[in-house]
């Protein structure tokens, strides 16, 4: 399985909205924009319903780690209110054109999501792109406004800082930025 990396730059975010737009639907754009401000991992979007968020806050147990989870998002007050305003209290956020074995809409699932952002990723000239660059993007983006890596760890569950600065990429960017700006006086 290959690595992916953040969004690092955000002029490259707008560009992956509008090309989500554009190849996708209104239902793509919003899974990108929520996982890229809310950094929860792809399958618990995924399983997200609109109760889950109207009250402009996610409350969840996490799939892997099992643990309880609040995140606000006032902040999308508005993308929230435009996105869910026909769904019912019990549709899934993301949901995907298949049913289950009992006739109810499915989400859509980690393949087509990755199908989704991946396509358009390419479409901009990002590689590298996968379902965790979201996650990723908020990470890399919240600590490089706060520098606050405690608390990033805590909100990822991650073991160690260092296991959090190098999950968001920060460790290489700081190796590439040291290592560029020795070697550009060394050998002029």
């Amino acid at each position: 399985m290959n690595s992916v990396e953040p969004i690092r730059d955000v002029r490259k975010i707008q560009e992956m909205k509008e090309a989500l737009a554009y190849y996708g639907s209104e239902r793509d754009v919003f899974l990108f924009n929520l996982g890229i401000n809310c950094g929860l991992r792809v399958g618990d979007l995924l399983g997200l319903k609109k109760k889950d968020i109207k009250d402009y806050s996610i409350k969840l147990r996490e799939q892997k780690t099992r643990k309880q989870k609040q995140i606000p998002l006032y902040h999308l007050k508005e993308d929230i209110d435009r996105y869910i305003q026909f769904l019912e209290d019990e549709d899934y956020l993301f949901k995907s054109n298949k049913l289950d074995f009992d006739g109810n809409i499915k989400p859509i699932s980690r393949v087509q999501a990755y199908r989704i952002l991946n396509h358009s990723a390419k479409s901009i000239g990002l590689s590298e792109i996968g379902t965790h660059s979201m996650r990723k993007t908020f990470g890399y983006h919240y600590y490089r406004k706060t520098k606050d890596v405690a608390l990033l760890m805590d909100l990822f569950n991650h073991s160690s800082q260092s296991v959090t600065l190098r999950y968001i990429g920060i460790n290489q960017d700081v190796m590439d930025e040291s290592i560029n700006n020795v070697m550009e006086n060394i050998f002029l």
